[in-house]
């Protein structure tokens, strides 16, 4: 496996675990070659060159050699690492090299855990198959089908799809993946933890035997391993690996507090200026606080596995931006987001465990900009906490406070606030289902009846099964009660 100690990293967010790695054969890449000297064709490397983009970054410039000469690739490299044009490029490459046009069945599929990922694959690569003569699309649920079944019989090149809806459509004789000649496992350990596996797997057992396959999760082991052994043919094993400890180059702390002043507490650190996350357990969890937060005058949005697409695409729109910069969301939600400078990571809930506390803090101090980490804990959760700590590696200090002590007020005086954007008005009719169409009024449901956002009942466009083919995201609780039966 070839080690890379990046220098620089495409949004340079790193998502640690508390894997052990060796450090032999690091690759130190300040410079390095270019793509050109990589083998990428001139096609794309012009195409990244108006983006920017002119040096490849640490995991790109260990994997493309492999990637482009058709070998299977094993790259362990956390969101943020470069990883989307390290598989994106030889998978344009391969494709683009013999374009087809009119209907005509994909040739490349690139599978993910959320449909932010998904839309978010699409944003970097689009542009880039655009050189190349390569057509993208889509798929995930919570967005229409119908739209989605237009693209496919129009022909596409590339799906980007979640496993759900993509099974779905399969089903239909809507899209067939037998003439797939490259496939990309995003953020598989991810799938894992949600149990896409067995869907992954029977979708992989539609390519070709022979097809090229790329996979990239941040950690190797237990199902993940056993995906390896069984469809990847001798992959060429890259890894990215941060200097320093595990956990993410934060500052950690975490404050005791009783009950009765936790959302007191909250609402002074949300007031905090700079992009802040917060994370709650549940759906319901969310809601409740985004609410209090705008209640006290907090620009504040919620983003959760039960919003309709067309809610959570604006709630990130509005985060992204800065003109609410405050987002509140679930574990899993939140694993699709991808923003700069977040400068505060708020626990108001606990972690499940050490892994999840890294996927969240990992969220602030990117790029080496300063990031701090607070975890609000009740007394009956130290215990608990502290163990979670010494597993992920920190060691906060733990302060009993109260609402004004000044351990917070220092806090809320070190923020820096960050600018808004605002949107013109031609990216505010963009949204919704995907790329090909402009957002239902109604929230993608044809001929159904406007909601607001504040419906939970039912979002509007979603099945009261599971949305549009897609599963429930595990390990986030529903705020909708049971049914019977």
């Amino acid at each position: 496996m070839t080690l890379v100690n990046p220098v620089s990293f495409e949004s340079n967010e790193v998502e640690n675990t508390t894997e052990n790695t060796s450090t032999e054969n690091v690759v130190e890449a300040p410079t390095g070659p270019t793509f050109g000297q990589l083998g990428l064709p001139q096609q794309l490397v012009t195409a990244l060159e108006r983006r920017g983009i002119h040096r490849p970054f640490a995991i790109q410039t260990s994997a493309l050699p492999d990637a482009l000469a058709g070998r299977d690739v094993l790259g362990k490299a956390a969101t943020g690492s470069g990883k989307t044009l390290a598989f994106g490029l030889p998978l344009l490459a391969r494709v683009g090299a013999e374009v087809k046009n009119g209907r005509r069945a994909p040739r490349g599929l690139v599978l993910v855990p959320t449909r932010e990922l998904a839309q978010q694959v699409y944003d970097n690569l689009a542009p880039l198959g655009q050189a190349t003569g390569v057509v993208l699309a889509t798929v995930y649920g919570g967005a229409p089908m119908y739209r989605q079944i237009q693209q496919l019989r129009r022909g596409v090149d590339v799906v980007i799809a979640t496993p759900g809806r993509l099974q779905d459509l399969i089903s239909q004789g809507e899209c067939t993946l037998a003439e797939v000649v490259v496939t990309v496992l995003d953020e598989a350990d991810f799938m894992a933890d949600l149990g896409f596996l067995p869907v992954v797997k029977e979708l992989l057992d539609q390519t070709d035997r022979n097809a090229q396959r790329l996979l990239f999760s941040a950690t190797l082991d237990g199902e993940v391993d056993s995906l390896v052994r069984r469809y990847l043919k001798d992959p060429a094993r890259h890894e990215v690996k941060r200097a320093g400890d595990d956990a993410p180059p934060a500052e950690h702390l975490a404050f005791t507090l009783a009950f009765r002043d936790k959302l007191q507490v909250a609402t002074e650190l949300a007031s905090r200026p700079g992009r802040t996350i917060i994370f709650a357990r549940t759906q319901l969890g969310v809601d409740r606080l985004a609410e209090n937060l705008k209640a006290s005058g907090i620009k504040a949005e919620a983003i959760h596995g039960g919003l309709p697409q067309s809610a959570r695409k604006r709630a990130l729109e509005e985060f992204t931006d800065a003109r609410s910069p405050v987002l509140v969301a679930t574990d899993v939600a939140a694993r699709g987001i991808h923003v700069d400078d977040v400068s505060l990571v708020l626990h108001y809930d606990p972690p499940a465990d050490a892994k999840t506390y890294l996927h969240r803090s990992g969220r602030t101090a990117r790029a080496g900009a300063a990031g701090v980490v607070v975890s609000l804990l009740l007394p009956d959760q130290v215990g608990q906490a502290k163990r979670r700590f010494r597993t992920a590696k920190v060691d906060p200090p733990l302060d009993r406070t109260r609402p004004g002590d000044k351990p917070i007020l220092d806090l809320v005086a070190a923020g820096i606030p960050v600018e808004p954007k605002e949107r013109t008005q031609r990216d505010m009719r963009r949204g919704g289902g995907g790329p090909g169409g402009r957002p239902r009024r109604d929230g993608d449901r044809p001929g159904g009846p406007r909601r607001s956002y504040g419906d939970r009942n039912r979002p509007a466009g979603e099945r009261s099964g599971r949305p549009g083919g897609e599963r429930r995201f595990s390990g986030e609780r529903s705020s909708r009660p049971p049914r019977q039966g």
